[in-house]
């Protein structure tokens, strides 16, 4: 395994950020870690590329352990933090030689490996960091912690506040260095990326709610899910929490995604229903659930 995680429990004062959190990532396996903010991610992060210390639970990273091989560690980690860290005031060539200097290498040495991402931002190789686009900012940053060939990856967050079109790019970036066989864990509170990676692991309030892979935490939904649709979405919504065999709402997109508590779900019964609210133009279709229903269902 490229990490194991054992019983890892982390509090602030008395707010427990990570609880009992225990799971594997393999080699060459794009592992996400999806949930919210305040989810517990970010501490994870930290106690992983030995940032911060665990209260509770040991871990390793490419075999080395997270107290007493720490410089080990680093040496052999990339991290990417949610936020741009690099250096603003220097320019894309300057950052970027300033973290091979780091790790006793140059960007010729391993051009090899960053070339796919670098060849985007080499035009702007002269301008500053600080004013390079989000997107640009994202393939800076992760370039620089490629620069030194680290064995395990670490991205916490890197499409946050980043354009859908770069999202994409980035994600395609990510399966390209998997066939490297590089190791990749990566955070995101965006479900539709959860569907991109190997295996995920749902976190909320800093515990682990399930782990598996994308397609299998989905079968798990325990219900009939209905994308349900009137002239008026506020009324529908405020109408379906008074039905009194309602299970779950959540508004989604254009519908309102809804479970009967009934292992027979009446769908005339409901129409009538939501017509006498005085809701017209009602539509009320079966659909698949997604991991962001799953989610909010193990959550609940």
């Amino acid at each position: 395994m490229s990490i194991t995680i054992d019983n890892i429990s982390k509090s602030y004062g008395g707010l427990s950020a990570l609880k009992n959190i225990s799971f594997d990532v393999k080699k060459g396996e794009i592992f996400g870690l999806i949930g919210p903010d305040g989810a517990g991610k970010t501490s994870l992060f930290r106690i992983l590329t030995t940032l911060l210390l665990a209260d509770e639970g040991k871990a390793t990273v490419a075999g080395y352990d997270v107290v007493s091989d720490y410089k080990s560690i680093r040496n052999s980690v990339g991290y990417m933090p949610g936020r741009f860290s690099l250096y603003q005031d220097l320019t894309v060539e300057e950052n970027l030689n300033f973290f091979a200097t780091i790790f006793g290498t140059t960007l010729e040495e391993n051009y090899d490996l960053i070339k796919d991402i670098y060849v985007q931002i080499e035009p702007f190789k002269s301008r500053r960091a600080g004013q390079l686009s989000g997107g640009m900012k994202q393939k800076l940053a992760l370039s620089c912690a490629l620069i030194h060939k680290p064995k395990v990856l670490f991205l916490d967050e890197p499409t946050t506040g980043v354009d859908p079109v770069s999202r994409k790019e980035f994600w395609e970036m990510l399966k390209r260095l998997q066939q490297k066989q590089m190791t990749i864990l990566v955070s995101t509170p965006y479900m539709d990326e959860a569907a991109l990676c190997d295996r995920i692991a749902l976190i909320q309030d800093g515990r682990i709610l399930e782990i598996d892979a994308p397609q299998a935490i989905v079968k798990h939904f325990p219900k009939r899910l209905y994308n349900v649709r009137a002239d008026n979405m506020y009324g529908l919504i405020q109408s379906l929490r008074k039905y009194q065999h309602q299970y779950s709402i959540y508004p989604f997109g254009e519908f309102v995604h809804y479970t009967d508590q009934r292992a027979e779900f009446k769908k005339k019964e409901l129409q009538l229903y939501l017509e006498g609210q005085g809701l017209n133009e009602i539509s009320i279709e079966a659909t698949a659930p997604t991991i962001e229903d799953t989610f909010m269902e193990l959550a609940k």
